[in-house]
């Protein structure tokens, strides 16, 4: 059975695979409908919770040129 899911505009069912041309859409219209909302700013990323000015306990961020494999989270 083949995968499908529903198209973010109008909710219409959506083959997932290489022929379906406006994947995750169903047509051009609903993905320019959504990119519309994306350019009036109808639809945003909330910035809540993202750090900006480093790490929160005042740690300075770690260097790009670090040479250890310490896992960094």
């Amino acid at each position: 059975m083949p995968t499908t899911v529903s198209c973010p505009t109008c909710g219409k069912q959506v083959i997932w695979n290489s022929k379906s041309r406006w994947r995750p859409f169903c047509s051009e219209r609903c993905r320019l409908i959504d990119l519309g909302d994306w350019l009036d700013e109808s639809h945003r990323i909330s910035d809540s919770g993202i750090e900006t000015d480093g790490p929160s306990d005042g740690a300075p961020w770690p260097s790009a040129d670090a040479s250890d494999d310490t896992p960094r989270h």
